[in-house]
């Protein structure tokens, strides 16, 4: 099992890789101020359970076999980019009745979730991120490899989980004030849109 020593070293670490804004935090910011807390808690879920995918493809060794194909990485790695562009476009060409502040982008909370989930499945970064840095703080002479790369990976969705969360709650309330601000809230559209789709072009030119 992981040392006393190891867990706090590790937990220091991902204490400050989780509040630096990335990606996850962007999108829980956005869905958030959009759509609601609820919303934006849901996203959360959503980015956590696809960290909890990444965790188990490093575990079982799939994500090796994706990252070391050309092919497969550029598969992924597009499909996350047209789907973050997709999503970018939809929302700046939103047309909403500035009558009707409360009904505009507002999504699901299923929605929010199955957009989290999918993002990040889909962004190979993370899937770099688990290989690189998990394997550094495993102690194969404490045996049980596996165990350890899960537990890792475990806390770091759980840091990460509860980082998405303040994030969301903070962001919620700053939604509210906008959502009675119909004009500034079209102005949050196509700002939200301009940072899907710069993530989106960011994520297409990721090199291995």
């Amino acid at each position: 099992m992981l040392t006393l020593e190891t867990l706090i070293t590790y937990l220091a670490i991902l204490i400050g890789f989780a509040f630096t804004p990335g990606p996850a935090t962007l999108l829980t910011l956005a869905r958030s101020s959009q759509s609601g807390v609820r919303v934006g808690l849901f996203t959360g879920f959503g980015i956590a359970v696809g960290d909890l995918i990444h965790t188990l493809l490093a575990v079982l060794g799939i994500s090796a076999i994706i990252l070391a194909s050309a092919l497969m990485f550029s598969i992924v790695k597009y499909l996350g980019a047209a789907y973050l562009i997709y999503l970018g476009i939809k929302a700046l060409f939103v047309k909403s009745d500035l009558s009707l502040p409360k009904q505009m982008s507002v999504i699901s909370a299923k929605d929010a979730f199955r957009q989290g989930v999918l993002l990040e499945v889909l962004n190979p970064k993370s899937a770099m991120f688990f290989l690189a840095f998990l394997p550094q703080f495993v102690a194969p002479e404490q045996g049980m490899v596996a165990l350890q790369m899960m537990t890792l990976g475990l806390l770091f969705v759980g840091i990460g989980l509860f980082s998405t969360f303040v994030v969301a709650l903070s962001a919620g309330r700053i939604g509210a004030f906008l959502r009675r601000n119909p004009i500034l809230m079209r102005r949050q559209n196509k700002a939200v849109g301009s940072i899907y789709c710069g993530l989106g072009v960011k994520l297409a030119f990721q090199e291995r």
